[in-house]
Order: C-alpha cells, then structure tokens, then sequence
C-alpha cells in the first residue's frame, strides 16, 4: 500500500478507537458482546479485512503495515480486535494461502467484507499445544467427506458463519501428518456450536465448543490437499503471533496511559504519587518494556515481509510481549493501588484480559521451545 493511504488509516483507526470503542468498553463488559454499530463501522471501515488482498476485497496490508494498525486496535477492550482477528487472521489466511483460486473468490471477498464470520476450529479438549494428538476425523464418503468430533475454545464460533476445522484424514493420533483442513458451512447438518464460554476476562470475546456429527462436506471444501492441514495451521499460526504481539503492545500503551493519569492526579503525602520515585521507577520500566515490544516487533514484520518467515522471531515476539504485557499490567493495578483492584476500573478489567495473551495461539512455553529448538538447530 501507499505509505501516506497506511498512516491516513493507521490515524482514522487510532481515533476511531478512541472515540468511539473506549467509551463502550463498560458496556461490552456488561453485555459481553462488541455492539452491532461498532461492528457496522468496522466493516465500513474495512477492518474485517485489511490483511486479505485487494482483489479479493480486503485493504492488502503488508505485515509490517499490519502490525502498526494493531498497535492501534490493541488500545482497547481485546473483544474489539477479536472480533476482527480471525478472519485477517489464522482463518482467513488458511483460505488465502492454501486453497484453491475457486475457494479465494468463493469465501475471501465475504469474510473481508465483514459479511461473513469464520473461525480456526484446531483446538480440542486434549489437543491444545499439542495439536497433532486431535481426535476430529474426516472421512472420504464418495463426493464428500464425513466429519466426526468435538472443537474447544474457539474464537467467535457463537457467531461464525464458516469454520476452518482441522480433522485428520489419516496417519494415527500424535503424528502430524494425515491432518487436513476443510471449509464446514455453519448451517450443515450435524454442526452444533455449544453456548459461549464464561472467561475470567476478555468479556465479548466470544468462544464456544463445536460438536461434529456425521457432518458431510462436499470433496471441494477440502482445502489444499490431504494431510497439508497441519503444515497450514502451523504457519499461519506463526504469521499470527506478530499481530498477537502488536495487540499485546498496544494494550500495555493504554495501561500506561492509565498509569501515568493517575500518577498525576492521585495525591498522597500531600503531592501527587507520580512525584515519588518508586512509581517513577514503575512508569519507567513499563515504558521501556513497551518500546522493547514495539521495535522488535516492526523489525519481524519487516523480515516477514523481506519473505523470512521466520518462526524463532515471530516466536520471540509474542512470548516478550504477552509476558510484558502482564507485568505492564501487574504495575498499572499496584500503581492504582486499592483503587486498581475495583470492578469499574479500567485497570482492573484490563489485568485480567490481559492474562490470556500468555496462553492462547501458543503458550509461553511453547513459545520457548520453538526458540530453543531454533536455536539448537541451527547451533547443529
């Protein structure tokens, strides 16, 4: 993209954020859902696609593009980004980067539009980090397949109009290879979406589990071929951790922002608590945190773009910055003090949605061992 359009959307965006998400979040915490004129706006402002190619609809950012806009959506209640998340992301680029023309024009120009929702149905109750272990399985009945088994924690799937759902087609349980990826239409017979998940954070946000029961899937909803599902997921799910760390990046921006508010205006000692060095020292650590985050972050992206899909790096970010982020958050609610740990307190809400960012598209642990092993690796 042109960098003058970038930075007029990056800035549209930041103020929209600003203006118009921050205000609600209290709401969206009470509902537990985004509101449909937030939603409304975001699809005009083509926010259900800025990762998603111009000929298929979307506003075509680049990854080092994209990470600057997330810094931005980031800034609010995560149920904001989320909403938009799955479909630029981990299930979006499932279809863009691994099915057919047909399957692109099919689903892409939808999704982008906002006008469908579509989530990455991979997690199950004893396939979480490690994901070759799923029990889904898709079995070839003549021009469809029949899919069989249970989805956990999946993103927006309350909402969802298509799933990305990973079934193994054949190899045994624990081995990568035979797991495919298919496209289930929402109304299929047999597909059921349990009721939403109650999270200790992250309100609006919306997960549930999927049931598949004899779900038949015509032939052509395979995406790619047999047995490329997990070389898939494995790679959109590291492109993914970029635009993880972003949002993790611009969520500890605004818990700073709050920080050094109330530092300013709190008085205790007859002065404000920001004049005392220990909470200096506390805005200084955050700040330095965040910007660590932010500069490693732009400089994977632009690698990535360089065309090193480089899955240490990406790694590297979205373990630094989800552990940051919680002590950026731990430090915005002592700095608070009593005041931080109260219900109607930005603070407090934001501490607990920040705790999941450490867990969900690979924990921190997991995080560790692909840099560890990255690192043997190439030590060998």
């Amino acid at each position: 993209m042109d960098p003058d359009d970038v930075s007029l959307i990056v800035g549209q965006v930041g103020r929209f954020v600003r203006d118009e998400v921050l205000p609600l979040e209290e709401t969206i915490e009470a509902t537990g859902r985004v509101p449909d004129d937030l939603r409304r706006k975001a699809a005009e402002m083509g926010l259900f696609g800025f990762s998603i190619p111009e000929q298929y609809g979307g506003l075509g950012m680049a990854m080092s593009e994209e990470v600057r806009l997330a810094f931005e959506l980031g800034y609010a209640s995560p149920a904001f980004r989320s909403m938009l998340g799955t479909n630029n992301g981990i299930a979006g680029q499932v279809i863009l980067q691994f099915g057919s023309e047909e399957q692109r024009q099919r689903y892409l120009p939808r999704i982008a539009s906002g006008e469908s929702v579509v989530s990455f149905a991979l997690t199950e109750a004893e396939a979480g980090s490690d994901p070759a272990s799923l029990r889904t399985t898709a079995r070839r009945a003549g021009d469809h397949y029949v899919i069989n088994g249970a989805k956990r924690f999946i993103t927006n799937a309350p909402d969802a109009d298509l799933f990305v759902v990973f079934a193994r087609t054949g190899g045994n349980r624990g081995e990568s290879k035979g797991i495919s990826a298919f496209v289930v239409d929402r109304s299929s017979d047999g597909l059921v979406v349990g009721p939403p998940d109650e999270k200790m954070g992250q309100r609006g946000a919306l997960s549930a589990e999927v049931f598949f029961t004899d779900v038949a899937v015509p032939a052509d909803g395979l995406i790619g071929e047999e047995g490329e599902g997990y070389r898939a997921a494995m790679r959109v799910l590291s492109r993914g951790r970029l635009h993880i760390a972003a949002i993790c990046v611009g969520l500890a921006d605004r818990l700073l922002d709050e920080s050094i508010a109330y530092a300013r205006s709190r008085a205790q000692f007859g002065r404000p608590i920001g004049e005392f060095q220990l909470v200096q020292g506390m805005l200084a650590d955050s700040k330095a945190e965040c910007f660590a985050g932010r500069s490693m972050v732009l400089q994977a992206a632009q690698a990535y773009d360089a065309g090193q899909d480089d899955r240490m790096h990406n790694a590297c970010c979205k373990y630094f910055c989800s552990e940051m982020l919680s002590r950026v958050a731990d430090r915005a609610v002592q700095i608070h003090g009593g005041a931080g740990y109260m219900r109607g307190v930005a603070v407090e809400r934001l501490y607990r949605d920040a705790r999941l960012f450490r867990i969900y598209e690979g924990t921190s642990q997991i995080q560790q061992v692909i840099i560890a092993r990255a690192l043997l690796s190439d030590a060998a």
